[in-house]
């Protein structure tokens, strides 16, 4: 049935459907899932960036529950709304203000994809408003993932997404990203961010800054491989913004509801963004639910203009939705996961890592809270990759941790983590020592694979 009726996202259904189908993930509890021939895995993924209070959980399944019962859904257009969608936006205001209180209002969507589209009309919009419509053009970073609908491909800097359809749409523009073990190996981590978020500056002014709208970026790019910048790169980047006037956006979608160990990645750095976007952990992925946080003087002049700002979904502040995400909150403030994992897992997560440091395939490892990385590389001391280009090795690697029940991902040659926030000390081990397993397994075959690399070359 999956071959013949099922399209799944992001694949290729020339391979789906000579693999017979897809992996069956039918059940899960805490940080495993178990597939259809009964093997258990540790989750390394926590589903998709999402899964931060674990799975099965009980509450949030009786507060989607009761919420059918009283009203399943009930749309917030027209002058109409119901209460779960308005106290999880008073919730997530409160985690919002947090550094930040003009950070004060939120719109509700389905998706990151669907909160960074609403991103580029309301920013546009905004402009619109303060009589600045020639504010067209967004900068983002090239390799940055901000979703799959044709605005948020758009902002997004995958050349593989942009071949299809004839992305980016215009009024986007694409400079450096921070990841340093890529594109600054030799350089000093503050010299490195100042050069990076130059580039931004540079493009400023070689576009117009009377035309530039916003820059948006994630505070660490996920799915452009756990790229988790210098510390001195976010402070340059909004001085930047401040600078010429612009609005700087911070996509949490992975970054927010505890994942670096705070509410929101921005406040890990120390910036003050006049918009997020925000999903997968605030509902742990239970149900389909994004928002985007905005900021009390774009709101003011909203107010101050009037006009409808003639956008949004028939789920809009879904109130089924909207009461399972807060029913989540509650849970990460109960059992007070945000701050456990800074104090106590991000440090024990990022200790555990080093102990592959001098694994000879491993060329860094990086993390910050409960998200992390492992370069692997040919040659010690270098990011030097098998075969002299990128993703021979990442996909290797994987597969043996897989194998060896441990689902984490490939970005080329990087093994990416993003575990639930509920993992264990001992969980974390397991991990660790999974995937330095699967390096030792994947030693050989690699150093193989490279020397018939070299002769094809001779």
């Amino acid at each position: 049935m999956d071959v013949a009726h099922h399209l799944p996202p992001q694949s290729d259904y020339k391979v789906q459907h000579e693999l017979g189908g897809a992996r069956f993930i039918v059940s899960a509890e805490g940080c495993r899932i178990t597939d259809g021939e009964g093997v258990t895995m540790l989750d390394g993924m926590a589903g998709l960036w999402c899964v931060n209070i674990g799975y099965g959980r009980k509450e949030l399944a009786e507060a989607a529950y009761d919420q059918m019962l009283e009203l399943p859904f009930y749309n917030t257009f027209f002058k109409t709304a119901t209460p779960p969608p308005v106290r999880l936006a008073a919730k997530i205001a409160e985690k919002m203000a947090i550094g930040n209180p003009d950070l004060t209002h939120v719109f509700f969507n389905n998706s990151g994809s669907e909160a960074n589209d609403t991103i580029f009309r309301l920013v546009r919009y905004y402009w619109d408003l303060k009589g600045e419509s020639k504010r067209k053009i967004f900068i983002s970073r090239k390799n940055a993932y901000h979703g799959s609908t044709v605005a948020s491909a758009s902002l997004g800097g995958m050349t593989f997404m942009h071949e299809q359809g004839g992305l980016p749409i215009p009024g986007v523009e694409h400079v450096d990203q921070p990841y340093q073990f890529g594109e600054g190996f030799d350089e000093t981590p503050e010299a490195f961010a100042t050069r990076v978020a130059n580039t931004i500056e540079e493009r400023i002014l070689a576009v117009g800054p009377e035309n530039v709208a916003a820059f948006i970026g994630e505070p660490v790019q996920g799915a452009g491989g756990v790229i988790i910048p210098p510390n001195t790169y976010w402070p340059q980047v909004e001085a930047i913004c401040r600078k010429y006037g612009i609005l700087l956006v911070c996509d949490e979608v992975i970054c927010g509801f505890g994942r670096l160990g705070h509410w929101f990645g921005h406040q890990y750095f120390g910036i003050k963004p006049d918009l997020i976007t925000m999903a997968k952990g605030m509902s742990s992925g239970y149900l389909p639910i994004s928002a985007v946080g905005v900021s009390r003087h774009i709101v003011d002049l909203m107010v101050e203009k009037g006009g409808e700002f003639a956008h949004g979904f028939t789920y809009s502040g879904h109130p089924t939705c909207a009461a399972v995400a807060l029913a989540n909150i509650e849970i990460l403030e109960s059992e007070g996961l945000v701050g456990r994992t800074k104090t106590v897992t991000g440090p024990y997560f990022a200790n555990a890592l080093k102990r592959l440091s001098d694994h000879p395939l491993v060329g860094e490892v990086r993390s910050l809270g409960l998200i992390g990385a492992i370069e692997i590389v040919s040659r010690k001391g270098t990011n030097q990759r098998f075969g002299g280009a990128e993703g021979t090795a990442g996909p290797i690697v994987r597969d043996l941790c897989i194998e060896g029940g441990l689902m984490v991902r490939a970005i080329r040659d990087s093994i990416v983590m993003c575990p639930p926030l509920t993992i264990s000390e001992a969980e974390i081990d397991e991990l660790v020592s999974i995937i330095e397993k699967a390096l030792n397994a994947a030693d050989p075959l690699l150093r193989s694979l490279d020397v018939v690399a070299e002769e094809a070359m001779t």
